[in-house]
């Protein structure tokens, strides 16, 4: 069988090389030859090369597109919804994706080709700082997102305007002017601004503006915001500050008294610096001061009422007019030389009769006097408040020392804390009164010169010290309280109010402990002092005393029987002549009494 393969059979001399056109075909050597010079008749290409090509054919979905290569490449119609027709004939620049994909297919994309470009000239418009159009196509979180050149970037809300916006969908859709302000060039992400655009023009206005301004020079603008120290103005595109005090020759307390959001008004520029655009505006200004032209009713020594515009630990500005103002010093307030608290006497806003004491034009300064619109009580101090005489008067100040009482406006004195009371010692005045309490008071003394009066409380009754002499004498017994307890002793009140001391080493009871605090126990009157108002008493002699009386009643008892003992020996020996064995047993059991006693 192997013979019957190896022997020649019809049509072994077959030329297989010849077609059906019985045309040769190449050999190895001149197909390589023929092969080469084919593929020098088609463009080179890369991936990843961007190349123009041309539409020569259109199927339901795809593009058919030549780029001078071996095989046509396909592009699906979706990358050309940008377009609003798509014709046989048109050029379009694309992007090699793959020469050859695994299917065989050459693999082409515009929009990858766009998204290239796109990128390529956002970094270039972000190195120039060139100015851009955009579409805005859809919301997001935190801001908008924006088609620039076929590539997504995305707008900050922050970026949107120079004001807040928090209504994102009125933008989108929106084709607006963008600056590219953040570019990251690895993962080709890009952030605009629309904002950027509208501090450019702001700047560029605030360069012509300052570049115009004059101190001097009067401009409109409107309030853009009123705030505690003053307001905002915009000057058309640039702001202005009106501070508080330059708003009005007068006090104000807030800029919301006189100026509104949005209101316009003409203000005089005051100042301003080129390198930081600041502006200080000024509106009084533009009116003359108030001092340059001065009513003719503000002279010295007139009068005038005005209004509490400031109030400071030394006194208190009245204004008479808008701008002109004066002090009313503390010490012009009251004729009395008691300190007066000018914050607790003032009220902001309040209005007050003064009298003109003096007038600056210069310095524009004034004083006022509200005491000097009554006469001086001092002058007639001597007869209104003579010495002896009594009054009632209102506690107005309490020191560790005394008592200050008015009498009357401007007139008052001092009871020291000793002419209280009679009976009591007070730690502090508070113990005794109050401020605001009325208090019957006896003038003790009148300085005219240093405008002080010396009063007292406690004479309006008399001294009753001169009869306590005779209800405690030294010696006798008195219940008391100790109502309070003290470093060397306690404080006793006796009867009518009295107050007496006892040492530490008075206060101790017969079962050896101390009286206690509110105890009541009786006391004898050890010492009483009548021009030291001093009284000294004991409570340790009331029981010391007690045992030292029993002890001399047994002394005298024991004494007495002795006496007794004696004169009955002294009898029987004047009546027996002889002694008997009987008397001489009485006179020894006498004689063994009588020795026991000694």
């Amino acid at each position: 069988m192997l013979e019957n393969n190896l022997t020649n059979t019809a049509h072994d001399d077959f030329d297989w090389s010849v077609d059906k056109r019985n045309v040769s075909s190449y050999n190895k050597a001149d197909q390589e030859i023929l092969d080469k010079q084919y593929e020098n008749t088609f463009t080179s290409i890369n991936d990843n090369e961007m190349i123009k090509g041309t539409i020569v054919g259109l199927t339901k979905t795809d593009a058919v597109v030549n780029i001078g290569y071996k095989s046509d490449g396909l592009i699906s119609l979706n990358e050309f919804r940008d377009l609003d027709s798509v014709k046989i004939g048109d050029e379009i620049e694309i992007l090699i994706v793959s020469k050859e994909d695994r299917d065989g297919h050459l693999h082409l994309s515009r929009k990858l080709a766009r998204v290239q470009r796109a990128w390529e000239r956002i970094v270039e418009v972000y190195k120039t700082g060139e100015i851009v159009t955009g579409h805005v196509t859809s919301k997001t979180k935190g801001g908008l997102i924006v088609d620039l050149y076929g590539m997504e970037t995305f707008l900050p809300g922050s970026q949107i305007d120079v004001k807040p916006v928090t209504d994102y969908d009125q933008f989108v859709n929106k084709t607006m002017e963008f600056k590219v302000v953040k570019i990251n060039e690895i993962i080709r992400n890009a952030v605009v601004s629309h904002k950027a655009l509208i501090e450019s023009d702001i700047e560029a206005q605030r360069t012509e503006i300052i570049s115009k301004l004059e101190k001097g020079q009067v401009l409109e603008g409107t309030i853009k915001n009123v705030t505690d120290f003053g307001a905002f103005i915009d000057l058309g595109g640039l702001d202005g500050l009106l501070y508080i005090t330059d708003i009005s020759w007068g006090r104000i307390n807030h800029p919301s008294e006189v100026l509104s959001n949005g209101q316009k008004i003409n203000v005089a520029v005051l100042d301003f610096d080129d390198d930081k655009k600041r502006i200080s505006l000024g509106l009084k200004q533009l009116t003359a001061h108030p001092w340059d032209a001065l009513p003719d009713y503000v002279l010295e020594g007139n009068k005038v009422k005005g209004k509490v515009v400031n109030i400071e630990d030394y006194g208190a500005f009245l204004e008479v007019e808008p701008g002109i103002e004066g002090l009313v010093h503390v010490s012009e307030i009251t004729w009395s030389n008691q300190p007066i608290n000018a914050k607790e006497f003032f009220k902001m806003g309040d209005e007050h009769e003064a009298m003109i004491v003096s007038i600056d034009k210069d310095e524009r300064k004034m004083s006022f006097s509200i005491k000097k619109m009554t006469q001086d009580p001092w002058d007639q101090i001597e007869s209104q408040f003579a010495v002896g005489s009594q009054h009632t008067g209102v506690v107005k100040n309490l020191t560790p020392y005394g008592v200050f009482v008015e009498l009357e406006s401007g007139i008052g004195g001092m009871i020291h804390i000793s002419d209280l009371s009679w009976v009591k010692r007070f730690n502090h005045p508070s113990d005794f009164t109050k401020v605001g309490a009325e208090l019957q008071v006896i003038v003790l003394g009148v300085d005219k010169e240093t405008r002080k009066l010396s009063l007292g409380h406690k004479q309006i009754e008399e001294d009753p010290w001169n009869t306590f002499e005779n209800v405690f004498p030294i010696g006798s017994k008195h219940e008391g309280v100790m109502i309070r307890k003290e470093e060397k002793g306690g404080i006793i009140q006796l009867q009518y109010g009295l107050e007496a001391f006892a040492p530490t080493r008075h206060l101790k009871k017969s079962d050896e402990k101390m009286i206690a605090v509110d105890e009541t126990n009786e006391f004898i009157i050890l010492e009483f002092d009548r021009n030291e108002k001093r009284i000294m008493v004991s409570h340790s002699k009331v029981w010391e005393t007690i045992i030292e009386t029993e002890k001399e009643g047994a002394r005298q008892e024991a004494n007495a029987e002795i006496d007794n003992t004696k004169k009955a020996v002294k009898n029987l020996q004047s009546k027996v002549e002889k002694a008997t064995l009987g008397d001489i047993g009485a006179l020894a059991d006498l004689k063994k009494k009588m020795e026991g006693n000694n």
